[in-house]
C-alpha cells in the first residue's frame, strides 16, 4: 500500500494541509512542515512557488512572492522534500504547482527528481487531462500519483477525461474561483462528492475556502479528505519563522474536529 493509500485508509477522513515551500525562507519551511505533522495532518501539500499562480487567492499569491524573493528554486524545494522524507518516512508528501517549473527541464527529469526526493504525488494546476503526455506518463513510470482536480464546472461529459489516468486521490475544488476567498454551500459539496464517488473509487478530498474546524467537520462527514491551505499560509505570513507553534495548534484543532465528525461526536 502506498503512503497516500494508507493515509486515506486510517478509518477517518484525511486532513490534507498545504503550505508554500520557501515561505518565509527555504530554511524555515522544514520546521513548519514538522509542526503540521505533529498537529495531526495526514497528507502534506507542498506548494511550488510560481510567478503567476492563476488558481490562488491573495494569501497564497503573497506567499509565492515571499518565497521567490527569498531565493527559493526548484532545487531548494526538492531538498526540502528530501529532508522531510528522511524525518517523516510515513507521511505522504504531494507537490502542488504549475506546469512551467515542473516541465521546463522535461517531464522525465522532474519525475525522477521528485521520486528521488520521496514525493508521493503531483498536482499540476494548469496541465489539463488532454495534455497528460506532458507529465503524466513520466510520473506514473516513476511510481508517483498524478492527482487530478475536479471543479463545480466538471460536467458528466468531461469527468471521464479528468479521472482517466488519475491516482492517489481526486481533489475537488469546491468553488469556481481562486483559493481562500469563499466556501461553497455544504449542500453543493455533498452533491458533488456523491457524483464523484459514483464515478471513481479514488478518495475524494475537498478544498478551497475551508478555514474553521466546524467547516472541516461538516465536509469530513461526506468526503474522504479535507484540504486546508490559505488559513495555514496566513499564519506563516503573520508569524514568519516563528510560525510552527501557531500552525501546530491550528492543525490540531482541525484534526480533532475531523476525527469527531466521522465518529458522530459534535465538533
Amino acid at each position: 500500500m502506498s503512503r497516500l493509500s494508507a493515509a486515506f485508509a486510517k478509518g477517518h477522513p484525511a486532513l490534507v494541509a498545504f503550505v508554500t515551500a520557501g515561505d518565509p525562507t527555504p530554511a524555515a519551511t522544514g520546521a513548519i512542515l514538522d509542526a503540521i505533522v505533529e498537529g495531526g495532518a495526514d497528507v502534506i501539500e507542498l506548494g511550488m512557488p510560481f510567478t503567476d499562480p492563476m488558481a490562488d487567492g491573495p494569501a497564497i499569491q503573497a506567499a509565492n512572492i515571499r518565497s521567490l524573493l527569498a531565493g527559493t528554486r526548484t532545487v531548494d524545494i526538492l531538498g526540502i522534500a528530501k529532508a522531510f522524507r528522511a524525518r517523516h518516512p510515513d507521511t505522504p508528501l504531494v507537490l502542488m504547482g504549475y506546469a512551467n517549473p515542473m516541465t521546463i527541464r522535461g517531464g522525465d527529469w522532474f519525475a525522477a527528481a521528485a521520486k528521488d526526493a520521496g514525493v508521493d504525488g503531483i498536482i499540476c494546476v494548469d496541465i489539463p487531462p488532454e495534455e497528460d503526455a506532458e507529465l503524466g506518463p513520466a510520473l506514473r513510470a516513476a511510481g508517483i500519483d498524478p492527482i487530478r482536480l475536479a471543479t463545480p464546472t466538471t460536467d458528466a461529459a468531461r469527468l471521464p477525461a479528468v479521472l482517466d489516468g488519475a491516482s492517489g486521490f481526486v481533489y475537488y475544488v469546491s468553488v469556481a474561483g481562486i483559493t481562500g476567498l469563499q466556501q461553497a454551500a455544504q449542500a453543493s459539496i455533498e452533491s458533488a462528492v456523491a457524483r464523484l464517488k459514483a464515478s471513481t473509487d479514488l478518495p475524494i478530498a475537498v478544498g478551497f475556502g475551508v478555514r474553521t474546524p466546524d467547516q472541516a467537520a461538516a465536509i469530513a462527514k461526506v468526503a474522504d479528505g479535507v484540504v486546508v491551505g490559505s488559513a495555514i499560509v496566513e499564519l506563516v505570513a503573520q508569524h514568519g519563522a516563528a510560525a510552527p507553534e501557531a500552525v501546530r495548534t491550528y492543525i490540531q484543532s482541525l484534526s480533532t474536529a475531523i476525527h469527531a465528525a466521522r465518529e458522530g461526536i459534535p465538533a
